[in-house]
C-alpha cells in the first residue's frame, strides 16, 4: 500500500509514520507534504497513492481545497484536531477521521474501515463533492472548540466557552478559566491567535488573549494606552498597546 501524508506538523507526522509502520509494516510512505500548494504540485506530477492521510488545516490554506481542485480517485482519511460538529460535514465524504490526538487502535479501524472497500466503491469517492465543506470551513467552523488537558492520569477536555484567558507565565502557555482554574498547554500564544474564533478572544499584547467575558474593567494608560481588568483576577497590569487600542475597542464594539 502506498501512502501519501498531507501535515504540517512535523511531530504529527513522525508519530503518524511511526503508526503506520506499526499498522501496516509493508505500506510505503510516498512523501509527507506540509502545503496546499505542494499537495497541488505532487498530485500534478505523480501517480495516486493508493491513500491518503491528510490533516485538514494547513500552513497556506485548507487541505479540502486539494480535493476540490483535483479529480482524485484515491480515499482520504481526514485527520484534524477540531470539534465533532464540523467533522460529521464530511464524515460520508472520506473512509474516515482521525481525532486528534489518535491512537494506533484508532488508525488501525480506519485501515480496517478503508479495507471493507471495494476497490469500485474507492473509485466512487472522486464523485463526492466537497464543495460545501470548504464553504463551511471557510466561514468560520474551522476554529478551535476544545482543549484535551492532560494533567496527572487524566485527560480533561475543556470548552472555548470554559476560558476567560490565555497567558504566558515562565515562558509556559497557560488557560485560566472562568472559574478560576489554571491549566498548561502546549500551544504559542502565536498559534492561538490563528486557531481561537476572533469574534470571541482578542490578542491584547504578547503575553495576552482575553475572551470578551473575561474583561471587568478598562481604563486609560499613559501614551493612549489602556489598562485591562480582567476576571479571574490576574497578578500584574494587563496593558493595551496605544497602536493596538483602535482594534481592541472596535473589537469591543462588535
Amino acid at each position: 500500500m502506498k501512502i501519501l501524508i498531507i501535515e504540517d506538523e512535523i511531530p504529527a507526522a513522525k508519530r503518524l509514520e511511526k503508526l503506520i509502520s506499526e499498522c501496516r509494516p509493508d505500506a510505503q510512505i510516498l512523501s509527507v507534504i506540509d502545503t496546499v500548494e505542494d499537495a497541488l504540485d505532487w498530485f500534478r506530477s505523480e501517480e495516486e497513492p493508493d491513500l491518503v492521510i491528510s490533516d485538514i488545516q494547513l500552513a497556506d490554506g485548507i487541505s479540502f481545497q486539494i480535493y476540490e481542485e483535483l479529480n482524485l480517485e484515491c480515499p482520504i482519511i481526514f485527520s484534524t484536531a477540531y470539534d465533532q460538529y464540523a467533522i460529521k460535514a464530511f464524515e460520508l465524504n472520506c473512509i474516515d477521521y482521525l481525532l486528534k490526538p489518535y491512537s494506533k487502535d484508532a488508525l488501525q479501524k480506519s485501515f480496517h474501515k478503508l479495507d471493507k472497500f471495494s476497490p469500485i466503491q474507492q473509485n466512487s469517492l472522486k464523485e463526492l463533492d466537497l464543495t460545501s465543506l470548504v464553504k463551511q470551513f471557510s466561514n468560520g467552523n474551522l476554529y478551535k472548540q476544545r482543549f484535551l488537558i492532560s494533567k496527572a492520569d487524566a485527560l480533561i477536555p475543556i470548552s472555548i466557552e470554559e476560558i476567560a484567558y490565555i497567558y504566558t507565565e515562565d515562558k509556559a502557555v497557560m488557560i485560566k478559566t472562568i472559574e478560576d482554574k489554571s491549566f498548561f498547554i502546549n500551544y504559542s500564544l502565536d498559534d492561538l491567535e490563528n486557531q481561537l474564533d476572533p469574534a470571541k478572544f482578542f490578542r491584547l499584547n504578547r503575553q495576552f488573549i482575553t475572551s470578551i467575558r473575561a474583561i471587568s474593567k478598562i481604563s486609560q494608560y499613559f501614551n493612549g494606552k489602556l489598562k485591562v481588568e480582567l476576571k479571574p483576577v490576574q497578578d500584574g497590569k494587563v496593558i493595551v498597546s496605544r497602536a493596538k487600542t483602535p482594534l481592541f475597542k472596535s473589537w469591543l464594539e462588535k
